[in-house]
């Protein structure tokens, strides 16, 4: 009997002990992994990325990613190098694992992004990507910016994968394939032991036929929000150039068309945010100032509705503020490309020389085919015209122009005597001529 009840005990024993093992041993499902966050750096870093980088680590943190993946697309930095030193100190001292991955493939991290490579604890890059330019190395507390044999080179020069694989420019270990896409570089996490942190972001499971599958852990992706991706787009010298081209020109119409309306409306709302990409942009004061006193050129002509020597002057300056209004900083070129060049300055031309006139001129016509009927007729002074001004003249409103030295009050009446483009030659009702007619005499005799 005491020997069937040992037998029992040992048997419930080692059930439990094989139950415990099978436990042990069943795999884990991938959504059980502590997640990845993935922030997307794209575009030039200005104070708006500085600031979201900074608050995507924030988010990992407490939210109890296992790591961050910095999936980065820049082709420079526009702010400080002190800003950009204290935000590789942050990313370096972070409490989460940091990866920073170039991708996809044509991405770039050039300037003083690329620095921030050094101090990251993992980085990998997508075939056809390219890092470097990054200028003088930061100092950054606790950290060194070192790329190996790649240092020197990195400075001046860029590399792609291939090079920077072979100089040991990268902390991740990779194929001959890199890492081409976001799944791969979750995959490549796997295993790293980062700090006292063990990352572990994929689980390996059987299919009914026996083959291996790989489970990554859930990727949490985020971008900028809808404010901070508009400060950061307006930020950008193309949009930011285009965009204080396209309000000062649109002003410039609305002011000489005597309204305020949707093109007024669309020039201020430009011009505030082409300010500001501006404000937060490397720029030469001295181009700015070409660029407006360009404007105030070409708005000399706009007012007689015919492209004239104003128009020519104002289109050079133009071009020449369009050119050197951006500097090159820290190894990142801040020009606009060609097509962005050609479309401010071909838009702006064809804007003054043809649409500005021709709709100034529509604005200040009259709908009645043949003008030689106003001559002699009329007018009323919209505004005192010394020696230019408004005048009403039927149901239509022109420019005008007092032939006289004597200036004509508003309310005033005037008569017409003369037709030059769009703008009517008026004079006093009271001390004009005796005859209208004789003004338009070509021979000297005013019966004629």
């Amino acid at each position: 009997m005491r020997r069937l009840l040992t037998a029992a005990l040992a048997g419930i024993a080692a059930g439990v002990v094989l139950a415990t093992a099978a436990a042990a041993q069943a795999p884990i499902d991938a959504g059980e992994l502590a997640p990845v966050d993935v922030f997307e750096v794209s575009g030039l870093i200005d104070a708006v990325m500085v600031d979201e980088i900074a608050k995507a680590i924030d988010r990992a943190v407490d939210g109890d990613a296992q790591a961050l993946i910095l999936q980065m697309n820049t082709r420079g930095a526009v702010v400080s190098r002190g800003d950009m030193a204290r935000l590789a100190e942050r990313i370096h001292a972070a409490p989460v694992p940091i990866a920073i991955w170039v991708g996809p493939s044509g991405a770039r991290a050039y300037g003083l992004p690329a620095q921030l490579l050094a101090v990251a604890d993992v980085t990998g890059m997508a075939p056809g990507t390219r890092i470097g330019r990054m200028g003088t190395p930061l100092t950054v507390p606790g950290a060194t910016i070192d790329f190996g044999q790649a240092t020197a080179e990195l400075r001046t020069a860029t590399l792609g994968f291939q090079e920077a694989r072979r100089l040991g420019a990268l902390k991740l270990a990779t194929s001959d394939e890199g890492v081409p896409v976001l799944r791969n570089m979750v995959f490549a996490l796997d295993g790293l032991t980062v700090g006292d942190t063990a990352l572990s972001t994929v689980v390996e499971r059987l299919d009914s036929d026996g083959t291996v599958i790989r489970d990554a852990t859930t990727v949490r992706f985020s971008k900028l929000g809808a404010l901070p991706r508009l400060l950061h787009t307006v930020a950008s010298p193309p949009v930011a150039y285009l965009l204080i081209t396209i309000g000062l020109a649109l002003l410039i119409f609305e002011f000489f068309t005597a309204g305020v309306g949707v093109a007024g409306l669309v020039g201020a709302v430009s011009t505030i945010l082409g300010s500001y990409g501006l404000g937060a942009l490397p720029t030469r004061g001295w181009a700015i100032a070409v660029l407006i006193l360009a404007m105030v050129a070409l708005a000399v002509d706009v007012q007689v509705g015919i492209p004239r020597f104003w128009t020519g002057v104002g289109l050079v300056l133009f071009a020449v503020a369009s050119w050197s209004l951006f500097p090159s900083v820290d190894g990142a070129t801040l020009r606009p490309s060609w097509i962005t060049l050609i479309t401010g300055i071909g838009g702006t031309a064809l804007a003054f020389i043809v649409g500005m006139p021709s709709m100034v001129r529509t604005r200040f016509a009259t709908p009645t085919i043949g003008r030689e009927w106003m001559v002699g007729a009329m007018a009323t002074a919209v505004e005192a015209i010394d020696p230019e001004g408004i005048v009403r003249l039927g149901d239509a409103t022109w420019r005008a122009r007092t032939n006289r030295a004597t200036p004509i009050p508003a309310g005033a009446s005037a008569r017409v005597v003369a037709i030059d483009g769009i703008t009517l030659e008026v004079e006093p009702e009271q001390g004009a001529a005796r005859d209208y007619r004789e003004r338009r005499s070509t021979s000297g005799d005013p019966h004629e």
